[in-house]
């Protein structure tokens, strides 16, 4: 194999300066390097895992694979495909998004234009309500109503990560996720049937707790907490490919908060439990929500941040 050209990339579909009409190959290391270029320029967080990540997926191949094509010659297809992937990072969107997938504990989870991207700030809450969880099935009886399987419900569930996730840990669990956007349904009950838990977990087009009528043993959300403000100065990642309904709380980010922890009691089985995310700062006043509504048992859970992500109570069985 010849020596590359000087000139280590031609970018979004021209030839960069230095590269003649003679230059008819490209590597992919260069491109590589053009890419890691391109994202530094452009301020990307940690630009060269980026552009690993975007070729991997641009190429179809793994890490393994990449280190053992560097000087793999790249076809003008794959170039195209590549500039493609690259300037929509650059313009904001997130190689998650590009993928369509994010993993979420330890899971896969689809993604389209009407769900939030799953984060790790929101698998405290999954954490928080596995540690509330009695241990052993004798003492799982004794809190959630004999034999009868624990069901869970999810408001607002966008991919159903946090239904899917706790079914994951919860074997013996069935769930409901509800989100007012057709689009999230259909991708939250195509990620159940890739996990292979739509046996398990149902999806439906609902706002809220309007249409429900059954009871359950958990309810968890995690609603819209961004107050409308503060979305314009959000980073273009999310305020321009998360979902607005997703994130706009209203003014001061608690409308949510207000209006469901009212009417959670009439959907609780006795010791049912109930966990909600969070924004920073938010914690004190929807445990204060809880409070006012006769919630017991209290608790705020820190993510890895540091900050308190999750806010958990308990309706008594009295």
């Amino acid at each position: 194999m010849g020596s590359p050209p000087s000139s280590y990339a031609r970018g979004f579909g021209g030839q960069v300066a230095g590269m003649t009409a003679n230059d008819k190959r490209m590597y992919l290391t260069e491109y590589l390097l053009f890419a890691v270029d391109k994202l530094k320029h452009a301020g990307v967080y940690n630009p060269q895992l980026v552009a690993r990540l975007i070729v991997e997926h641009a190429l179809n191949i793994d890490h393994l694979q990449m280190i053992v094509q560097t000087e793999r010659v790249l076809a003008s297809e794959d170039i195209g495909s590549l500039d493609g992937f690259l300037e929509r990072r650059i313009k904001g969107e997130t190689v998650a998004r590009i993928k369509g997938q994010r993993e979420f504990w330890g899971l896969d989870f689809g993604l389209n234009e009407a769900t939030l991207e799953p984060r790790p700030d929101s698998e405290t809450l999954v954490e928080a309500v596995l540690t509330l969880m009695p241990r052993g099935r004798a003492a799982l009886d004794s809190r959630f109503r004999g034999n009868d399987d624990v069901r869970l419900l999810d408001l607002g569930t966008g991919t159903g990560c946090l239904l899917l996730a706790l079914l994951y840990e919860m074997r013996e669990a069935t769930g409901i996720g509800i989100d007012i956007n057709p689009r999230a349904i259909e991708q939250a009950a195509l990620n159940a049937e890739a996990l292979g838990f739509d046996g398990r977990a149902s999806f439906c087009v609902g706002n809220w707790l309007t249409n429900v009528t059954e009871k359950f043993d958990i309810i968890v959300s995690n609603p819209p907490y961004i107050p409308s403000t503060e979305i314009p100065g959000l980073m273009k990642e999310v305020r321009d490919f998360d979902p607005l309904l997703a994130l706009d709380g209203g003014e001061d980010g608690l409308v949510c908060y207000r209006s469901l922890i009212p009417q959670l009691a009439n959907f609780l089985y006795p010791n049912g439990i109930v966990a909600f995310e969070v924004g920073d700062g938010q914690a004190p006043l929807v445990a204060e929500i809880f409070r006012q509504n006769g919630f017991t048992n209290i608790v705020t859970h820190k993510d890895l941040s540091g900050i308190e992500r999750c806010v958990t109570a308990d309706r008594s069985a009295s």
